[in-house]
């Protein structure tokens, strides 16, 4: 009769039924209750009326009598219905559901059957599963309370539109009111079971058995004093049960609401009362005890199968079972956070520890699955050579074996003896489920009454086989065998209370190797989906993703921030190396030399550099061994896991500790700038370049904790900054010091304030009676360019280069309308240059020669510094990469005047960008061509650079009048800066001819003849007062020829005598007043 009703079947199928239907009630409840999910028939403001009116007549809804209540829904008919069909069938699944648990709770009664977890294990097992999963679906159920209004609007919306409600609703309708109290129904259900303990069985499924199971049975409470006690037991465990993820019950409350309204039961209330006070009293300190044994005593089981892991095969019982006391303490604490009582001692519901425990549950997780071919073999050999030798000789000594039974053992010794280890070895994939079936059917068939073979009566048959199938899981389910036992997907329902421990965890030093369990955790909660509920899985990945993201920042934010602080240590005290502070121990080395007095008692003397590497107590712990112990804990976090997948997500933890570097030391390379933009203040390129390669050089240590890219993120911030904004939108250094450059010291170049001192390529301030924020020489000399050319490299230094050709183009904008305002006597003078009273009078016409002059020194200043930086961003590349300097300027100089130009401007762009000086700029000629408008034309552009030339050329005498038009040999240039009048000049010309496609060279000439016409009437002046700085004037057409490559000292020679330059030359230089130090 037993084979018949096939129960172990059904149970498999219904249980599986069952965390489906649960799930998608539990996934209904959340929706209705959640605004911005709610179906938008319950919120919508129009269909009130309807609601009221459904919910008030729910299930007996009259649908023709009331057409003005329920219009609303006559309107929206279709809507209603696809969008509420979802609905209505989950709800007419949990009717199935009941009507086929119904069936076989008959069944199992009319049967007889018999139940003890210790003899038929699985059957007992599947039997409360279902009983306890039937109630918490009722319970769910009842806790939905839109219930009525979405079944029947949906029958409503029917009704409407095809004359008829739907089959299934009055029994559904039914359903909901009779279920309106649900535990009134559903203790006329069930009747007590009595003798319900396994190794590895969860303590919270047994404790959910215990509670529910006697409340829907309560009669046994007053009738049996074992059930009394085991009842208490549960009750006295904890404060509240877990029906689904984070639906939970008060047990108590319930338990007492419930009992209290039935006859007889005042004692089991008082009862109810006094577990609750034992519970509030006791169970807090009990579980905080337990976790701390089961922290010790899986961290010492970690240890011991890490070093033998051939004692997993022996010893996987015990794993499991450690993981499944880990699992129930781990999930009774979550569940009581949100829920904890008032009690003198609420740290007991409080654990800073939590990431070791669940670190170590995740250890013996891995070990488990790293070492599966070892406990393969192992139970393999015991299955094969021990178990199927049992059964055998268990069935030889059965006096009854009524033939299906037989057939079944038969089975189970044939499958077993004919293992091998060879499959192993080979790889094979195991498949025990027919098995394990076969004998869960088994226990059914002698489970029942008057069975031919009773389980209770062989209980050495009972044993043997629980064994067996134990052994056979371990195989090939070991993975289901680890979601029963060390599961916690429920954590990603309690978001808060997760985010909490880990908080907790990672304020302890101590705890913080083991923070990384709290993101692999989230790996595991791609378990909680269900088939019968897709719409959830969505929601569940992208919590899981957010809970693992904020993890792995928050430590790796944890990390970057050690790392750094270590690395800013070590600046300082490389701060203290650097030349800059070695004055003062010289002065005090040279004091104690002459024996001159000795600072006062009031003085505290500063230490040495490396004084702090000086042990006198090894006890003694300094600010940088904690931060080297706090980075060694947090290393080592990252070092077990490489990487994880949560839902088909590869995530790597160190990339997170990449990425929170890069994002912390761009800030901090920044800040060492120091750039105050209101008192125009920077950090001198020398320095800020030590202390980023202090940086570099202490960061390297990092790859010895754990295996990170180093080099990789010390290119990607460095390169960033050598973009103008880095990837997050923010200023980098490129930007700041072209700022400073272009704002402080060129715009006080441009005035003179500060010189270009050629003798010592560098700038350097006038001397004035005001006090100067800086020392322009600290920032330009070849030290600090070279500094600044190897912080901003090439990307950066053709940044600076942009910036500089707008302000030079703002400048030739100008002069072209000067140019624009004199054009006649320009051209005029053009045609008369060699007819010097016609030119001298001419030349008295022009207007705002001076402002011609000073703009021309502006652009040669600017373009000074330039060459200054490419200069030294060319000795920057022959010390990092000659062997990439080589072929560059080789290609360089196979550039000749007949060079297509195009070709020419394209291996200057590359020469210029590896800092090459060339005959052209290519970035000023892209300036200067940029400049053009449509309605110029070409001969128009080569006119007016052609009268700018000559313009200046006539303009030159004026500055003899300039007092600081003094020419300094200690300086080798003009107080005024206008020997940069000569880079002007020439690299300007030459990129406005070259953008004009014109020959530079004769252009020049043309300059020279005019320009010698000139100074050579200058020279003609005797009494007047331009001869006093005539000579210091003369010597810029020496510099000019000098600078340019397209202009010889034959060329000056035709045209402006040699013997004034060399008198020129002489009077300067013997005005040098020579000093002795």
């Amino acid at each position: 009769m037993a084979y018949q009703h096939k129960l172990a079947e059904k149970l498999t199928v219904l249980n599986d039924q069952g965390r489906g239907v649960l799930l998608r009630l539990n996934h209904i409840k959340k929706t209705c209750t959640d605004p911005k999910l709610r179906p938008f028939f319950l919120a919508d403001k129009v269909m009130e009326p309807a609601i009221k009116y459904i919910n008030k007549k729910f299930p007996n809804i009259d649908f023709r009598g009331t057409s003005q209540q329920l219009s609303s829904i006559q309107k929206q008919k279709t809507a209603v219905l696809d969008g509420l069909s979802s609905y209505y069938e989950s709800f007419i699944n949990i009717m199935e559901f009941r009507d086929h648990v119904y069936e076989l709770l008959n069944t199992i009664d009319a049967c007889q059957c018999f139940f003890n977890i210790a003899v038929n294990f699985d059957f007992t097992k599947n039997y409360m599963d279902l009983v306890v999963t039937y109630a918490s679906v009722i319970l769910m159920l009842s806790r939905i309370d839109d219930k009525k209004a979405l079944v029947g609007m949906y029958n409503c919306a029917h009704e409407m539109s095809n004359g008829t409600s739907d089959p299934a609703y009055p029994r559904l309708g039914q359903m909901l009111v009779e279920y309106d109290h649900p535990m009134k129904k559903l203790t006329e259900e069930f009747g007590p079971h009595t003798k319900m303990a396994c190794e590895y069985l969860s303590l919270e499924v047994m404790e959910r058995w215990i509670i529910l199971g006697f409340l829907l049975c309560h009669s046994s409470l007053n009738t049996n004093q074992a059930s009394q006690e085991l009842w208490k037991m549960g009750l006295r465990s904890g404060l509240v049960l877990t029906l689904v993820r984070d639906e939970t019950i008060n047990i108590h409350k319930f338990s007492e609401d419930f009992l209290d309204g039935l006859k007889g039961y005042s004692k089991r209330v008082a009862d109810i009362k006094e577990c609750r006070e034992n519970a509030i009293a006791n169970c807090g300190a009990i579980h905080r005890e337990k976790r701390h044994f089961l922290r010790g005593a899986l961290k010492e089981l970690c240890k011991v199968l890490e070093d033998e892991p051939r004692l997993l095969g022996p010893k996987a019982l015990f794993v499991f079972m450690a993981l499944s006391f880990s699992r129930d303490e781990v999930l009774w604490l979550v569940r009581h956070s949100e829920n904890v009582p008032k009690t003198k001692t609420p740290e007991d519901y409080v654990d800073s520890h939590m990431a070791e425990l669940l670190f170590h549950m995740e250890r013996l997780q891995t070990l488990l699955q790293q070492h599966k071919a070892i406990i393969d073999r192992y139970h393999l050999l015991y299955l094969s050579q021990f178990d199927a030798l049992v059964i055998a000789d268990t069935i030889q000594s059965l006096y009854v074996c009524p033939e299906e039974e037989s057939v079944l053992m038969s089975s189970f010794v044939s499958a077993l003896s004919g293992l091998n280890v060879k499959q192993v070895e080979n790889g094979e994939e195991f498949d025990f489920r027919p098995l394990r079936m076969d004998w869960l059917r088994l226990q059914a068939y002698t489970s029942v009454v008057k069975a031919p073979l009773s389980l209770k009566e062989s209980p050495d048959l009972a044993k043997i086989m629980n064994m067996t199938q134990f052994h056979t899981r371990v195989m090939d389910n070991i993975d289901g065998l680890l979601q029963e036992t060390a599961e916690l997907s429920i954590l990603c329902f309690y978001p808060r209370v997760y985010e909490k421990m880990f908080f907790q965890s990672s304020e302890d030093v101590t705890m913080q190797r083991y923070l990384m369990a709290f993101p692999l955790l989230c790996s595991h909660f791609s378990q909680t989906a269900h088939p019968m509920c897709p719409e959830e899985e969505e929601a569940i990945e992208k919590r899981s993703l957010k809970l693992c993201v904020t993890f792995l920042e928050e430590i790796a934010k944890q990390t970057s921030t050690v790392v750094l602080d270590i690395c800013a240590e070590q600046c300082n005290l490389n701060d203290q190396l650097l030349p800059k502070h070695c004055a003062e121990t010289i002065s005090k080395a040279r004091n104690k030399k002459l024996k001159k007095p000795m600072p006062k008692k009031g003085e505290v003397p500063k230490d040495k550099p490396g004084t702090e590497s000086h042990r006198k107590d090894r006890g003694i712990v300094t600010n940088m061994d904690k931060m080297h112990l706090a980075l060694s804990e947090l290393c080592t976090a990252f070092a077990y896991y490489t990487d994880f997948i949560v839902f088909n997500h590869m995530i790597v933890p160190a990339e997170f500790l990449i990425s929170q570097l890069e994002v912390k030391l761009t800030k901090i390379i920044v800040q060492m700038a120091n750039y105050n933009q209101a008192t125009q203040e920077i950090s001198r390129p020398s320095d800020l370049l030590a202390a980023v390669r202090a940086y570099t050089t202490s960061l390297q240590t990092l790859s010895r904790y754990v295996n990170v890219d180093v080099t990789r993120l010390v290119k990607n911030v460095l390169l960033q900054q050598t973009q103008p904004l880095d990837s997050r939108g923010a200023q980098t250094i490129t930007t700041l010091y072209t700022n400073w450059y272009l704002e402080s010291l060129l715009r006080q170049a441009s005035s003179a304030l500060i010189l270009h001192c050629p003798t010592m390529h560098c700038f350097v301030n006038q001397p004035t009676e005001a006090e100067q924020s800086f020392r322009a020489e600290q920032f330009s000399d070849i030290c600090e360019m070279r500094a600044l050319a190897e912080l901003l490299g090439p990307y950066g230094l053709k940044f600076l280069s942009e910036n500089l050709m707008w302000h030079i183009t703002s400048q030739v904008a100008e002069l072209k309308k000067l140019v624009m305002e004199n054009m006649d006597i320009l051209v005029q003078i053009r045609g008369k240059f060699e007819k010097p009273e016609e030119m001298s009078s001419l030349q008295k016409r022009l207007t705002g020669c001076e402002n011609v002059l000073k703009r021309m020194t502006i652009i040669g200043v600017i373009l000074s510094f330039r060459a200054m930086a490419q200069n030294s961003l060319g000795d920057v590349m022959y010390r990092r990469c000659p062997f990439l300097m080589g072929p560059i300027q080789s290609l360089r100089d196979c550039v000749y005047p007949d060079t297509d130009i195009k070709v020419s401007l394209n291996v200057y762009e590359l020469a210029s960008a590896a800092g090459l000086p060339c005959n052209i700029d290519p970035i000023l000629v892209a300036a200067i061509a940029s400049m053009r408008t449509d309605n110029s034309s070409k001969e128009e552009e080569c006119k007016l650079a052609s009268l700018l030339l000559i313009f200046i050329a006539v303009s030159l005498p004026i500055l003899a009048l300039d007092v600081n038009s003094f020419y300094s040999r200690e300086q080798g240039g003009h107080q005024n800066n206008i020997h940069c009048l000569a880079v002007g000049i020439n690299h300007l010309s030459a990129a406005m001819f070259t953008a004009q496609n014109e020959n530079i060279q004769q252009h020049l000439k043309e300059f020279l003849l005019v320009a010698s016409s000139a100074l050579l009437q200058l020279g003609q002046s005797v009494e007047k007062p331009e001869i006093k700085n005539r000579d210091s004037v003369y010597l810029l057409l020496h510099l000019i020829v000098q600078d340019s490559p397209f202009l010889s000292q034959d060329m000056l020679e035709n045209c402006f005598p040699y013997v004034l330059l060399r008198n020129a030359y002489r009077e300067v230089y013997k005005t040098f007043i020579h000093t002795l130090g």
